[in-house]
């Protein structure tokens, strides 16, 4: 899913002054899962993107029903960014909707969400996560590897075909390896009737992120 973030939200610049409303230097970051009362925030940074064409635009009623796939990033009582963790087998996920307020580019924020969702298909002993973005340099920073997008035909009836970039889709492929033993024992995910899996590209070469 495209994404509201750029390759400098990786970042973190100490030396922004802020203003009223924005972001200061001297402000505490929180990283944690969502909560309910998160919806409205999550659903103002996403449609605000979606409305520029950025992002897709969500609804209440699919941001409450994925609210546990979400973490965020909070200071102040304010949310700065959003990333949710979608499984899509006992093996992988994929890491989507990620967006970051456009004063909070420059304050690692990208980064910070990254790295809570990393660390929590960790803790599910995924094998990997997978993400479709624009921006492939920042996601080469936090330790992924650019792919063939393959095919994910579960996601494409899913989410892409609400997509206007449906037919015509540039978005790059990345992946993060969290298990060894993926590489050298998986070879592709394959949809079939007897299971939920997703298709993948045969990975060669790959090496997990350190």
């Amino acid at each position: 899913m495209i994404s509201g973030l750029t390759e400098d939200a990786i970042f973190e610049n100490s030396e922004y002054a802020g203003h009223a409303g924005h972001v200061g230097p001297l402000q505490e970051f929180v990283v944690r899962k969502a909560g309910m009362h998160d919806i409205g925030p999550i659903l103002s940074l996403i449609n605000g993107y979606a409305a520029k064409g950025i992002m897709l635009p969500r609804t209440e009623l699919e941001v409450s029903e994925d609210i546990r796939d979400f973490s965020v990033v909070v200071t102040a009582g304010r949310l700065l960014g959003c990333g949710a963790l979608h499984f899509y087998s006992p093996s992988i996920a994929e890491i989507r909707s990620l967006a970051v307020a456009e004063d909070a580019k420059t304050h690692g924020i990208g980064r910070r969400l990254i790295e809570a969702l990393v660390r929590e298909a960790s803790s599910y002993s995924l094998d990997a996560v997978f993400a479709f973005t624009y921006v492939a340099d920042f996601f080469r920073k936090m330790g992924f590897q650019e792919v063939e997008r393959g095919e994910l035909p579960l996601k494409a009836w899913k989410d892409c075909v609400r997509c206007p970039k449906f037919q015509c889709c540039d978005e790059i492929a990345v992946i993060r390896i969290l298990n060894p033993e993926y590489c050298r024992h998986f070879q592709q995910y394959r949809q079939s009737e007897e299971s939920h899996l997703v298709q993948l590209p045969v990975l060669r070469g790959l090496e997990p992120a350190n």
